[in-house]
């Protein structure tokens, strides 16, 4: 005997991932809570997981650190072009 598909809205496919993602429990679990086949939210949240990746959305650990990497980048050019102004001083000096 078959069974007739569900049709699950995209509202409670996104809930259901974000109950997995938040929640950090496993697929299995929140499947059986919310009574839908592992599978199915297997399926749901890798679709979302590549989905988010495509986009290049960053995590908060990826935001924070390239925040850093920036202010980083941004003190190196400084010293560099210090750097070079003094070269550039000293060289005029020597040639006098």
């Amino acid at each position: 005997m078959s069974r007739k598909r569900t049709k699950y809205d995209r509202e409670f496919r996104e809930g259901a991932v974000r109950i997995v993602e938040e929640t950090k429990k496993p697929i299995a679990q929140v499947a059986r809570d919310l009574g839908i086949n592992e599978g199915t939210l297997g399926n749901w949240v890798q679709r979302a997981r590549a989905e988010r990746e495509g986009r290049g959305e960053l995590s908060e650990a990826d935001f924070v650190e390239l925040k850093a990497l920036r202010a980083e980048v941004a003190e190196l050019r400084m010293e560099r072009d210090v750097l070079k102004r003094s070269v550039v001083l000293w060289v005029k000096e020597a040639t006098r």
